[in-house]
C-alpha cells in the first residue's frame, strides 16, 4: 500500500473534517536594499599608501559584489517567471509547488488570477454556456433529458408522464419536476445524467439510500443533487470572469485534465454529502447544515498539494466503494 493510499484512508476517517497537515512554501523574498550603495567605482580616489594589487583587490571585490547583485535580481525575476507558469500550468511541478501564497494564507484568501491556456479557456468558456441554460419545462430536448434520467434510475419502470406523482419516487417534491430547478439550471440535471452514467453503482445506491442506518426524513435525491449543483458553482465562483479563491483556481488547473471536470466533481460532492449524512445520522431538516459541512470538506480536498484532477481527490474514492 502507497503513503498516498494511506493517507487518503486516513483523512475520511474524519469525516467531520479535522485538520490536516500542510507543507507551507515560503515566497521568494526579494532584496530589500541593494548590496552596494553606490555601484560606481571611482578610480582617482586612491589613498596614496594604496598598493597597485591593492587597488586590483578592491576593484575585484566590488566588481564582484555588484554582479552578484546583478544576479540575484535575475535570481528573482526568474522566480517570479517560474511561479507564474507554475499557476497556470497543470504540470506535475505545479503539483509540487502548488499556489504558494495561497497554502501559506490558506484556502480562502484572494489570489492573483491564472493565466489560463488554450485548453482551459475553451472549456471553461463551454462550461458557462452551459451554466447560462436555464431549464426550460417546454423545451422537447428539456424534457427528453428527464425521460432519459428515469431510464437510467429505473430501467425497469415505465416512464411517466412529464407530471405525474411517480416523480416524487425520485426525490422530485411534487409531481412537476420542472418546478424544482429554479437556480439550478439545465446543468443540474445534466450533472444528475452524467452521474447515473458514469458511476451507475453509486448512483442507484445513493438513489435507494443503501448505504448506513438512515433517518425516517430523508433528503429528496434529485432535489439535493439541483442543491450540490448550485453550491459547486458558488463555491468555484464559475460566474466571474477568473475566480479569486484556492477552490475555484483549482478547478481551472482541473479543467487541463478533465473537460468534465464540473459533472465529476458533482459526483464526488454528491458522494461526499451522503457519507456525511449517514454519519452525522441527519434528517430532512438538517439538510443545508450538511450542505455546509461537505462543502467545507471539499474545500479542503480541493486544497491537498498533490490534487491536479477531481481523480486525485481523497474522497474520488468514495464512488468506488
Amino acid at each position: 500500500m502507497t503513503s498516498r493510499t494511506l493517507r487518503r484512508r486516513l483523512y475520511h476517517g474524519d469525516i467531520d473534517g479535522g485538520r490536516h497537515d500542510r507543507c507551507e512554501t515560503s515566497d521568494f523574498d526579494a532584496l530589500s536594499e541593494p548590496l552596494l550603495a553606490d555601484g560606481h567605482y571611482d578610480y582617482s580616489k586612491h589613498n596614496e599608501g594604496t598598493s597597485l594589487v591593492d587597488s586590483l583587490d578592491e576593484q575585484r571585490r566590488k566588481e564582484y559584489l555588484h554582479w552578484t547583485l546583478v544576479f540575484s535580481n535575475v535570481i528573482a525575476q526568474w522566480a517570479q517567471w517560474l511561479a507564474n507558469i507554475v499557476l497556470s500550468s497543470g504540470s506535475l511541478l505545479a503539483r509540487i509547488v502548488p499556489f504558494m501564497s495561497g497554502t501559506q494564507n490558506g484556502a480562502n484568501n484572494l489570489l492573483p488570477p491564472v493565466i489560463l491556456s488554450p485548453l482551459q479557456e475553451a472549456r471553461l468558456k463551454y462550461l458557462k454556456q452551459r451554466l447560462s441554460a436555464p431549464f426550460d419545462g417546454t423545451c422537447s430536448d428539456h424534457q427528453d433529458a428527464l425521460r432519459q434520467l428515469w431510464r437510467l434510475a429505473y430501467p425497469d419502470r415505465q416512464v411517466p408522464a412529464l407530471k405525474s406523482e411517480a416523480w416524487k419516487d425520485m426525490g422530485w417534491q411534487g409531481s412537476d419536476p420542472s418546478t424544482d430547478f429554479r437556480g439550478g439550471g439545465f446543468i443540474s440535471l445534466e450533472n444528475l445524467i452524467f452521474f447515473a452514467k458514469t458511476y451507475p453503482e453509486a448512483f442507484q445506491n445513493l438513489l435507494y439510500k443503501r448505504d448506513g442506518d438512515r433517518s425516517e426524513w430523508e433528503y429528496p435525491f434529485a432535489v439535493a443533487g439541483i442543491n450540490i449543483s448550485f453550491m459547486l458553482v458558488q463555491m468555484l465562483d464559475l460566474q466571474s470572469g477568473n475566480p479569486s479563491k484556492l477552490a475555484g483556481k483549482r478547478f481551472l488547473q482541473m479543467l487541463s485534465y478533465d473537460d468534465m471536470a464540473f459533472d465529476d466533481l458533482f459526483c464526488v460532492a454528491f458522494k461526499m454529502l451522503d457519507v456525511q449524512w449517514v454519519a452525522k445520522r441527519a434528517s430532512y431538516m438538517e439538510f443545508n447544515e450538511v450542505l455546509k459541512s461537505m462543502r467545507s470538506q471539499l474545500e479542503r480536498e480541493m486544497a491537498l498539494e498533490d490534487v491536479s484532477s477531481v481523480k486525485d481527490l481523497p474522497a474520488y474514492n468514495l464512488l468506488r466503494i
